[in-house]
């Protein structure tokens, strides 16, 4: 029996699942931890900043890795939920406005090569339009499109950010009941997190990418 492309393809499937099971799904997620290092450089860049900008020291930084978890900032107990707030979601301002402007630039290049075609003409035949482009231009592209797409899809705070807001949010709103406004943005975390294994956080990514095209066309740039 001849083997073809579908078999190939099964038999894939099934040595990827196998060695997840067999504990070496850390070797099989490579590729992905490689491909998001500029977003979660730029994740734990923004909580270091927000920790520099409220005045609580940091104790130890490392901004991408190979191990679980990709990246982290350890910093000291901070004295005003504010302060722990900002912290949490400094990634998600952060990551979403640089994914924006590299989705921009991605917008001023396609457009360019697309010559008539508006922007989100050259989003949506982005392949077709960038075929037919030099190769530092095609190259340029592509950077700026992994750029904004690891970016954009590490903008969402983590698990643990989220577990932070919510102890203090437990601990402090009989005191300030103002607390209870980050309550949602606490439980939008979980959600996000969770809708993680169905891609949320890329979708986020392409939803950024998608404004972004749109803008550029709306104001002409």
């Amino acid at each position: 029996m001849a083997i073809g492309v579908d078999h190939v393809f099964a038999l894939a499937v099934v040595v990827v699942v196998l060695a997840w099971i067999a504990g070496a799904g850390h070797l099989v997620s490579l590729p992905f931890r490689l491909a998001a290092a500029p977003g979660t450089v730029v994740h734990e860049f923004a909580h270091k900043r927000a920790c520099d900008l409220v005045g609580v020291p940091v104790v130890e930084v490392e901004y991408f890795r190979l191990g679980s978890p990709a990246g982290y900032v350890r910093h000291g107990q901070p004295d005003r939920y504010r302060e722990t707030f900002v912290i949490s979601v400094a990634p998600f301002l952060v990551n979403t406005a640089l994914s924006f402007v590299a989705f921009l630039a991605l917008a001023a290049v396609a457009t360019t090569a697309a010559d008539s075609r508006s922007s989100l003409e050259a989003l949506l035949e982005l392949v077709e339009v960038l075929g037919g482009a030099s190769t530092p231009t095609l190259a340029l592209a592509i950077g700026l499109g992994w750029i904004g797409l690891a970016v954009g899809a590490k903008a969402f705070p983590s698990f643990g950010d989220a577990n932070t807001l919510w102890t203090r949010s437990r601990a402090e709103w009989r005191r300030s009941p103002i607390v209870l406004l980050g309550v949602p943005v606490v439980v939008a975390i979980y959600v996000v997190n969770v809708l993680s294994w169905l891609w949320a956080d890329l979708l986020y990514a392409v939803g950024i990418a998608i404004v972004a095209f749109a803008v550029f066309g709306a104001v002409g740039l």
